[in-house]
């Protein structure tokens, strides 16, 4: 679920800082955590995910 903290990246903050990372072409690993589908409402945080790793891996949104 995803679960905004007072102070911490919007989505689109996460989102670009994944295509900034993508645009180095640095990236060597990634790691996934804390994504639990029981807890999941209508599979928000898997998707979320998805596309966060996805711009990390060099996808973008224009």
């Amino acid at each position: 679920m995803w679960a905004p903290v007072r102070g911490g990246l919007t989505y689109r903050e996460a989102q670009l800082a994944m295509e900034l990372v993508a645009a180095t072409g640095l990236l060597r690993s990634i790691e996934i955590a804390e994504v639990n589908p029981i807890l999941d409402r209508e599979n928000r945080t898997a998707a979320l995910t998805v596309d966060l790793v996805a711009s990390a891996l060099g996808a973008t949104i224009l």
